[in-house]
């Protein structure tokens, strides 16, 4: 099994329970592990064989730019879901993270796993 990454891909959206997170956007922060096979695109060297990780990135930004919701466990399954179905990912990784969410702590989140390991 091979592992197409994006790390620390920042977006800014409407994301929390309380009134005045429902007010302003915060920033989210995931990093993402997607399962796939890369020896085709390595050997024709041509990105149709590859798994595009700016067209997975642009889709996840667009998504969660217009999103409005209340708990990142949500968000994470929808974009998991988004992944594994738009761009037939078997088994993925992700990390979503809401920076300053905690006094004292650098940020808090969720990991969850999805699919099965090819």
């Amino acid at each position: 099994m091979d592992i197409v990454y994006i790390r620390d891909l920042k977006i800014q959206t409407v994301i929390g329970i309380f009134d005045w997170e429902r007010a302003i956007k915060q920033t989210v922060s995931l990093d993402l592990e997607m399962a796939t096979d890369i020896r085709k695109a390595a050997a024709s060297d041509h990105i149709r064989d590859a798994l595009d990780y700016k067209s997975v990135a642009k889709r996840i930004i667009s998504f969660v730019e217009g999103s409005d919701f209340q708990l990142v466990e949500t968000m994470a399954e929808t974009i998991a879901a988004i992944v594994r179905d738009e761009f037939g990912v078997p088994w993925l990784r992700l990390r979503l993270s809401k920076p300053g969410a905690v006094r004292g702590s650098q940020d808090v989140g969720v990991i969850i796993e999805r699919g099965e390991k090819p």
